[in-house]
């Protein structure tokens, strides 16, 4: 088969890159040129940095393959910066990575298949496809610390029919090996945890892209009672417990943010509980909607699933019903429904549902 492999410069996409090789398959890298700052330099931080590019390109000459970079500045600034200061702006928290993948990184990349006639795309992402006679399925990576399934929920039946995800069957370590046994210069690289296109903390770029938009305000309690005041709704997320620049002698967290009105509501970790979520953008692996409504419901990367019920809305939203009340999600995240290890679907987070209705 003709492979074209999305390489990020990481160990990831340089062992799937070298394991397609050994496969025989023939093996064409790219890399997605995605942000390029005000000044136009090239982001330092995050993924999708010059040195990432670099590293791909030189993981690329050693396993002989070409490699060219495509450049999509234009889509990713429309489709996801854009996107990301107007929801903090709005006191949403919105996922940057799960919005790139759902509107610009693989539509790109099977663009480019299509146009270099190539049977399959591969990435580095901790995630595994399988085909069963019921169709395609997605499934949580073999090593539980790394799983990636959660910012891929949004692919459906035709795009798992041409995806492989080799590293999802290895667990990272046995990834670093392959790496170094094949001499890869990304062998020890450590693994990015940043946003590309942010250099250290959001609030500074947000000031920068959309100068004095943050408009000052209060801090207040779930009675009204003002407890302090605040720079800007964007400085907070739902669930927060640090840098709330109130000091009350017990632990506080943001359990409102209400940019409306410039507030933001913090109270007991007992005032942060709800009983589900408003979940809007829904698709499903499968093409079609959950043959049983009770499923586990992840609500943040990292977060372990929670026992749910997920129906439709008649506002064409769908309800996510938790089994017991949960500290509340922040609208913008990604709801992901799973069953067991398979991903079925997921969407965003518009709004939570009240423990006291």
């Amino acid at each position: 088969m003709k492979a074209l492999v999305a390489m990020s410069g990481g160990v990831d996409s340089s062992v799937a890159a070298a394991l397609m090789l050994e496969a025989g398959h023939d093996v064409i890298g790219v890399t997605l040129k995605q942000w390029v700052g005000p000044d136009g330099e090239m982001p330092t931080a995050g993924c999708c940095t010059v040195a990432d590019a670099e590293d791909a390109r030189r993981v690329a000459a050693q396993l002989g393959v070409p490699y060219y970079v495509l450049d999509y500045v234009e889509e990713f600034t429309s489709a996801v910066v854009d996107p990301f200061s107007a929801a903090y702006l709005a006191g949403r928290t919105p996922n940057p990575c799960i919005e790139c993948n759902r509107k610009v990184r693989f539509s790109a990349l099977f663009d480019r298949m299509d146009a270099l006639d190539a049977d399959i795309l591969v990435t580095g992402h901790h995630a595994r496809v399988r085909a069963h006679d019921a169709g395609w399925h997605l499934l949580r990576a073999v090593d539980g610390t790394k799983d990636q399934s959660y910012v891929l929920h949004m692919l459906g039946q035709r795009e798992l029919s041409r995806i492989l995800l080799p590293i999802g069957e290895m667990r990272k370590t046995e990834v670093r090996e392959r790496a170094r046994a094949m001499g890869l210069r990304t062998a020890d690289k450590p693994d990015s945890q940043d946003i590309c296109f942010v250099k250290s903390d959001y609030r500074a770029f947000l000031e920068t892209v959309v100068p004095g938009a943050a408009e000052p305000g209060e801090i207040v309690d779930t009675g009204g009672s003002v407890l302090g005041t605040h720079a800007g709704v964007s400085n907070f997320t739902i669930g927060q417990r640090r840098g709330l620049g109130v000091a009350i002698g017990e632990p506080r967290y943001v359990v409102d943010v209400r940019p409306a009105t410039a507030e933001v509501v913090v109270g007991t970790r007992d005032d942060l509980l709800v009983a589900g979520c408003v979940v809007s953008d829904v698709t499903f692996v499968s093409g079609s909607p959950l043959a049983d409504p009770n499923v586990e419901v992840k609500v943040r990367y990292r977060s372990k699933p929670i026992p749910s019920s997920v129906t439709p809305k008649s506002d064409h939203g769908w309800l996510v019903e938790f089994a017991e009340p949960t500290p509340a999600p922040a609208p913008g995240q990604s709801a992901v429904f799973y069953d067991g290890e398979e991903v079925l679907g997921g969407g965003v987070i518009d709004d939570v549902i009240r423990s006291d209705g």
